[in-house]
């Protein structure tokens, strides 16, 4: 009997507290719960799911809810679940919105789009989201246009940019690589060379990458250096040292086939 009573005290006291809270708090608290479970599970998406209902305002549900419906792999959810989340912080939300549709959707020129709108909405500060800048991301989506041009500025622009806030060494590395490629593709394999240099010195010489496009390089007028380093592009990349991404493909992302498949025409010299 005891016990009973205080099982029923302890649940009017839960439901009272509950009851005095405003909706943004009963919405965040179940939202809290609903992310202890692993992202895309139908406990998380029906938890999170709720707490929009109960505060159709509370951007952070809205916009979690949107990442769910994605990871499932269900586009026709996503896009308006997510453009909900943009009415309610289109400063924050649009940017992440191109680089959803650059990365999970491949879609670069409505990514370009939303980073060339963020440049609208916060014009003295550049957006970064999932922490690399629009520049970054931009010269990323132009590459997968084929326009080398264009990709080109924008990644003169974020290495330049990062280079003198806060010094060369600090730069992502993969600034480089990319900008490298694109020199490739523009017909500048020397200057080309000048950023694969820069990977491996900001890498720790480790950097599959790196070696593979400067062996493809030096392949016709240094072959053995490229034979050695196409040797050790493959050894970095058992070891894992090679550009990748969670979820989805890289841009211009190597595999083990590329690397034995130029080693072959290496070998052939």
């Amino acid at each position: 009997m005891e016990k009973s009573l205080k099982l029923f005290l302890s649940t009017l006291l839960f439901v009272c507290c509950f009851s005095c809270q405003t909706d943004r708090e009963k919405a965040e608290a179940t939202y809290n719960r609903a992310i202890h479970y692993p992202q895309g599970s139908m406990m998380s998406i029906n938890g999170i799911k709720r707490a929009t209902e109960i505060d159709p305002t509370y951007q952070q549900a809205v916009y979690e809810l949107s990442v769910a419906y994605l990871k499932r792999g269900l586009p026709h959810k996503w896009k308006p679940q997510y453009n909900k989340a943009v009415l309610l912080d289109s400063v924050q939300r649009i940017p992440w919105r191109g680089y959803l549709y650059l990365w999970f959707y491949r879609d670069y020129k409505k990514a370009i789009t939303d980073f060339d709108a963020s440049d609208t909405l916060t014009p003295d500060f550049i957006d970064a989201p999932q922490g690399h800048s629009v520049d970054y991301w931009r010269g990323i989506a132009y590459l997968g246009l084929k326009d080398y041009k264009n990709s080109l500025v924008y990644f003169n622009k974020f290495i330049d940019t990062e280079t003198k806030e806060w010094g060369e060494d600090i730069v992502e590395v993969t600034g480089f690589l990319y900008r490298g490629i694109v020199l490739i593709e523009s017909g500048k394999p020397e200057q080309a060379l000048i950023d694969f240099d820069k990977v491996l010195k900001y890498n720790r010489n480790q950097s599959a990458d790196a070696k593979y496009y400067k062996a493809l390089i030096l392949k016709d007028s240094r072959p053995d250096e490229a034979k050695q380093l196409i040797e050790d592009a493959i050894e970095d990349f058992n070891n894992g040292y090679f550009n990748q991404r969670p979820y989805v493909e890289t841009m211009s992302q190597i595999y083990l086939e590329d690397l034995e498949v130029l080693k072959k025409e290496i070998n052939k010299l």
